[in-house]
């Protein structure tokens, strides 16, 4: 069973991620399948399609949108599994669905997506933790290589186009190889912000 476009793939764990372990104790963070930032973005790929060669495998882990495995309802009231819902607990996922994917290397960057850990704000001015617009290049491709941008750079990036993950444990943004617009210059003090509630994902 293979599919011509899309990858055949499964939610890894639950369709949505709504506990979080505290210790020894389990917190429910959330109860209403309208909340997109509680459902899961990790999947398993059971197949792989056939029109399009790439690096992910049968096996590995990916992260993928969140419309993917999100429940709604209607306009009735009636409760309605995901357009991208196939049978069982397979789902159908496009190739632009894929930001990030895992295999024996770790983790990678999927497409012109790219991913970047925020930093704190040390300025005294403002009682901001996070600093705007600025961070350390996490995950990169290709097309930042070739500008010799690379993982571990500092970097600035267009407003509104980051969209906030969590990966093992690290809040991450992901964005597009053309939101990052500069690179900086380490000027010693810089540190990642990753608040302590990401921790317990």
């Amino acid at each position: 069973m293979r599919s011509l476009y899309d990858f055949i793939i499964e939610p890894l764990g639950e369709k949505y991620s709504n506990k979080v372990k505290i210790g020894d104790k389990e917190l429910i963070v959330n109860t209403k399948i309208e909340n997109f930032k509680f459902v899961n973005r990790l999947a398993v790929v059971i197949q792989i399609p056939k029109a399009f060669k790439t690096n992910i495998k049968i096996g590995d882990t990916i992260v993928v949108h969140q419309n993917v495995f999100r429940v709604f309802y209607d306009m009735k009231g009636n409760k309605k599994k995901s357009r991208s819902w196939f049978k069982d607990n397979l789902h159908l996922c496009a190739i632009d669905q894929i930001y990030l994917y895992k295999n024996e290397t770790g983790w990678n960057s999927f497409g012109d997506r790219c991913f970047i850990t925020p930093i704190r704000d040390n300025n005294s001015l403002t009682l901001d933790k996070e600093r705007s617009l600025v961070g350390i290049l996490k995950y990169g491709n290709s097309s930042l290589e070739a500008l010799k941008i690379s993982p571990g750079d500092l970097v600035g990036y267009k407003p509104n186009g980051e969209w906030e993950f969590l990966i093992e444990g690290k809040r991450l943004y992901c964005m597009k190889s053309n939101d990052i617009v500069i690179k900086y210059e380490y000027e010693g003090n810089e540190k990642e912000y990753n608040p302590s509630w990401s921790k317990s994902s």
